[in-house]
Parts: C-alpha cells; sequence; structure tokens
C-alpha cells in the first residue's frame, strides 16, 4: 500500500470522521462494567522482536499463538518481514509474570515472512504452520518439542512467488485433509504495477492423500497418511486480500469463503464472497444472490455470533471506519441470500478515528479479533491500528481499539483506560490466555517496533487490579481427520444467557491463534456445554464448574480437567 489518497477521499473522510465524532470522556462515562487492567511488558517477558522492510512490508505483520511443544500453554510464531521471523517458546509460570525464550536458527527462521496460521494439516494431533512469504509460501510439519519439517515437497504444495497476506482453511465435506485458501495481493511483475494489478487468489483442495511409509506386512490404512495438494485452483478476479475466513454464514453446514479486499490497488473490485460445493469449483456470490457490493480498504476479518442466533456477524476493518455487518435473517431464512446491513454506528464500533489526542484525521485498522477480556459474559472487540507509513491523510497517533461489549450488544471505547493507548503502528496480533490464569492477554506486532505484549492482570478498581468475572476454557478433541474439529460449534449456557463459539482458522491480518477457547460466565458459577461437531452431530450437554480448562473428546460422556503446573517459588 503507498501513500496515494486523492483530494476527493480526504475530504470524504474528513465529513464521516466530523459526523461520526463523540468524545472518549462521553464513552468512559457510559461503560459501567469492568475495565481490564493490561500491563504493557515485552521486555521484560524476553520479547524483543522487530516486523519491517520497505513496501512489501507494510501490510502484513502476523504472529501465530499455538502450542508446539504439548505443554499447553501457547507459544510465539512472529514475522519479521525482512528480519529473519521468530520462534519464543512459552515459559511462563501458571498465573504469574509472562516470559518467553527464543529459540534460534531453527527452520522457522526464515526472512520475507508476512505472517502464519497454525492448522493440524496431516491429522497426527500436532498442530503445523503455513507460512505466508512474499515469496514462496512454506508449509511445515509440526513435531515433537517445537520442531519442524519443511514439507512443500512431501505434501506436494505449490508455495508459488506471489506476495502473499491472507489465509484460511476448511475441512470440506469428506475430506480427509483441510482445503486451504491463499490470499495474495499486489502482482509486482504484472506492466503496470501496483496499479489494477492485483494477484488471483488460490484454492487447494486435497487429493486422496498416500500411504506414509508403510512397512511389508502392514496395512497402508494402518499408516499415517500424507496430504497430496498438487492440484490448486485460482480464485480469479483476486482484488487483492489481506484477510480471508471459511465461515458457515447461513447455518448450513457447508463454508463459503469471505475475501476482504484493499480498494487501493484493484479496479471494478469489492469485497468477496466465494460459494464453495463440495466437488464443484468455486464461483462468488453475486448481486443476484443477495451479495451487495462493498467497497473499503478491508485490512482483517473477525467472525462472532454476538446474539446466539447461529448466524455470525462480521466486524470488517479498513482505513477509516469499521464495519459490523448483521445478516438480514428474512432473506437468509426465506431465500438463502447473503445480504448484510452494516450496524458498526448503532453498536459504537466505528472505531473511526483516534480516540485520544485532538488529530481528526481517520485510523488505519489492521487486526480485528472478538474475545471477552473481562469475563463479563459479553464479546468485546480488539483492532489494531497504525498509519501504514508516511501517510500524511491518515492519524499519526493512532492507538489500538479496545472496544467491550455491553449486554445490550453495543459496545465503549476503553483502550486508554485499560492501559493499551501506545504511540505504536500495530498490524498483526492474538489475543490469548499466555500464564493460564483465566484472564486473556494480547500481543500485537508493529510495524519498525517491537512487539508490543500486554498482560491482563485483573479488572480496574480504585486500588490497583482485583478478580473479574468467571470464566471457563475449552479444548476440543476427535479421532480420526480434524483432530482439532475446526469448524465445530460451542454452546455455552448460563442461566438464561447462551453463548456460541465457532472453531476456525484464518481472519483477523495475518494472524492465527490455536488452543483453549475461551469464554468468560460473568458471575455464573457453573455452565451446561454443548458441542455441534463438525459433520452436524451435537454431543450430550456437559455440566462444568466455571474456573477451569477443561478437554472435551468425542464420544465421551466425562470430560477432562486440564490443571496447570503449580508455579514455582
Amino acid at each position: 500500500m503507498r501513500t496515494l489518497i486523492t483530494p476527493s477521499i480526504q475530504t470524504a473522510f474528513l465529513l464521516i470522521s466530523a459526523s461520526l465524532s463523540f468524545s472518549h470522556a462521553s464513552l468512559a462515562q457510559d461503560f459501567p462494567g469492568d475495565i481490564p487492567v493490561l500491563i504493557e511488558q515485552s521486555e521484560v517477558a524476553g520479547l524483543l522482536h522487530r516486523y519491517e522492510g520497505p513496501w512489501e512490508y507494510f501490510v502484513g505483520g502476523g504472529v501465530s499463538t499455538f502450542d508446539c511443544n504439548q505443554d499447553r500453554l501457547p507459544d510465539l510464531y512472529l514475522a519479521g518481514g525482512e528480519n529473519k521471523a521468530s520462534l519464543f517458546i512459552n515459559r511462563s509460570q501458571p498465573g504469574g509474570e509472562l516470559k518467553f525464550e527464543k529459540i534460534n536458527n531453527t527452520p522457522l527462521s526464515l526472512e520475507r515472512s508476512i505472517g502464519s496460521y497454525p492448522v493440524d494439516i496431516d491429522n497426527d494431533g500436532i498442530l503445523d504452520l503455513v507460512v505466508m512469504r512474499v515469496g514462496e509460501n512454506q508449509l511445515f510439519k509440526g513435531g515433537p518439542d517445537c520442531s519442524f519439517t519443511a514439507s512443500n515437497i512431501a505434501w506436494k504444495f505449490n508455495g508459488g512467488n506471489a506476495w502473499t497476506t491472507a489465509f484460511s482453511a476448511s475441512f470440506e465435506q469428506g475430506q480427509r485433509f483441510p482445503t486451504l485458501a491463499i490470499g495474495n495481493y499486489v502482482d509486482r511483475t504484472a506492466p503496470g504495477s501496483p496499479w489494477g494489478t492485483c494477484h488471483p487468489n488460490e484454492l487447494h483442495r486435497p487429493a486422496a492423500g498416500a500411504s506414509a511409509g508403510a512397512s511389508a506386512g502392514a496395512s497402508a490404512a494402518a499408516s499415517p497418511e500424507i496430504p497430496d495438494y498438487s492440484d490448486a485452483q485460482p480464485l480469479a478476479p483476486g482484488y487483492c486480500a489481506l484477510s480471508m475466513l471459511f465461515t458457515d454464514w447461513n447455518k448450513s453446514g457447508t463454508d463459503a469463503l469471505r475475501v476482504t479486499n484493499d480498494r487501493q490497488y484493484y479496479r471494478g473490485g469489492q469485497e468477496q464472497m466465494w460459494r464453495l460445493d463440495s466437488g464443484r469449483y468455486p464461483r462468488l456470490f453475486s448481486t443476484a444472490d443477495g451479495w451487495e457490493p462493498l467497497i473499503i480498504w478491508g485490512m482483517g476479518i473477525a467472525e462472532a455470533d454476538l446474539n446466539a442466533d447461529g448466524y455470525p456477524e462480521y466486524a470488517l476493518t479498513s482505513m477509516g471506519d469499521t464495519k459490523l455487518q448483521v445478516l438480514d435473517l428474512q432473506q437468509a431464512i426465506e431465500e438463502n441470500r447473503p445480504s448484510y446491513e452494516d450496524m458498526a454506528w448503532d453498536r459504537g464500533a466505528t472505531a473511526h478515528r483516534p480516540y485520544i489526542g485532538d488529530d481528526l484525521k481517520p485510523s488505519t485498522g489492521w487486526h480485528s479479533q472478538f474475545e471477552d477480556l473481562n469475563n463479563d459474559a459479553s464479546l468485546d472487540l480488539f483492532i489494531t491500528k497504525g498509519n501504514v507509513e508516511n501517510m500524511n491523510d491518515f492519524a499519526g497517533f493512532d492507538p489500538d481499539n479496545l472496544l467491550l461489549g455491553r449486554p445490550d450488544g453495543s459496545f465503549s471505547e476503553q483502550g486508554l483506560a485499560a492501559g493499551i493507548a501506545l504511540d505504536r503502528r500495530g498490524r498483526g496480533a492474538s489475543i490469548t490466555d499466555f500464564n493460564a490464569d483465566g484472564l486473556l492477554d494480547i500481543i500485537v506486532v508493529n510495524r519498525r517496533d517491537n512487539v508490543s505484549l500486554f498482560r491482563n492482570a485483573g479488572m480496574a478498581s480504585g486500588q490497583g487490579a482485583r478478580p473479574g468475572g468467571n470464566w471457563l476454557k475449552l479444548e476440543l478433541q476427535q479421532s480420526g481427520a480434524n483432530r482439532h474439529a475446526i469448524g465445530a460449534r460451542l454452546s455455552i449456557k448460563t442461566g438464561n444467557q447462551v453463548q456460541t463459539r465457532r472453531l476456525h482458522v484464518g481472519g483477523g491480518h495475518a494472524s492465527g491463534d490455536a488452543g483453549f477457547v475461551h469464554v468468560g460466565l460473568g458471575v455464573a458459577e457453573r455452565a451446561t456445554v454443548r458441542v455441534q461437531w463438525p459433520d452436524g452431530e451435537w454431543s450430550a450437554p456437559f455440566k462444568l464448574f466455571a474456573n477451569h480448562h477443561v478437554i472435551i473428546e468425542r464420544g465421551k460422556d466425562t470430560v477432562i480437567q486440564w490443571f496447570p503446573p503449580v508455579a514455582k517459588p
């Protein structure tokens, strides 16, 4: 993304910003709930890492949070741009300060990295890693104790030579291995680049897979299988994707592929959603299907079912105001049409300009993610912010947003009160519990600066931090294909309230996560949990006590509780 904004676009932005402006003080006064205390401690935690480089690295800057050594604490893989990417092992004490150890000279120590996503590709129960790059993308097979093996050749995956900026994965019906969607940005080799030269995206559907090393006398069925991604399909036209997400938008059990695109470089483009019927070539939803054109500087996608009706809402970040898309249920149910209404203004979620300072210029949004950071049983929305480089028509001091959710579905900006209003250029991010204390922490990759690491110390009070609401953390397991149950839904009932979560791979901005699913419970001391597994089958209800880590295995009548190791004195 280069620094070119026309006067007409600038004027439009300033008019939008003025019409939507409201003060941070008024927002703070109308939020009576808990505000998390987020303490930045990247350096004391041993996290020293910068995402840097020329134009190709104005975008990207992702992080993966996932357990690579089977201790159930999330480790880190950080993109570096022209610097080497870095793997950090989580050495945090449960409930204590955050600590990480950098592992040097691994196969993951790549230059030209944009971001990454963890997913178990070969169904061995150990997470693998997809690394997006300027140049050849790489698939890495995960092994014990954070070991990784480059597997493009073994899995017949053509990493290409594009500028890849988006990724998502889904287990399609009847497939043993995940379908991989690759989103590409500008085709730098095309005449006239970068204007109107967006690179096509890619869909890598797996072939049947081969047996891995079946010995004489051993059946092939008893041996592990090797994925085969030799048959790739173009997803054209491409409109400079910066995020994509497989999503079950209509509760049909079949994922579609949402793509958010950067209008800066495309010509005649828009936001996209691909229909992916099993065994058929992908096709775009069109206006005839109910898909209405939306043209934004699309940067990131976040999905959540905010009202627990089973239909997901989407937060789309952009330059200027964030979109919060809500499905038109009548059209969806009666005509199966993906028609959406933007509810960001009504819900207080536009996040269109900085919430502190006197700069009225529009914000630049990147990563977006729904999580419950104050454990009050209402989802919050976190957005990273940061000027592209030196775009004078956009805010220079543009701190990340923390939009805390209210029970009525609206949001209140509390980034300043929570402690995250730093002067940095945020890009990718992840929200997860690094020290197993039931409080969600935040890591942000910043362009041309060190990463930000925010430890959640509890809820703000007049005398420092105090404990907040109750919580549950849930992990799903099943045998055979799709061990981590990607595509499953969780239903969590406390009293008269129902919350839902869906397991997916993709979205955000160049950043993925895997591990326990976090659910805030508020004052509830127990919850009833059911799982709709990826094939549609529902589990029996499990009655669970709050403030536990719980593993649900498919087909089992009881759950497994995981207890973090006792912190060393």
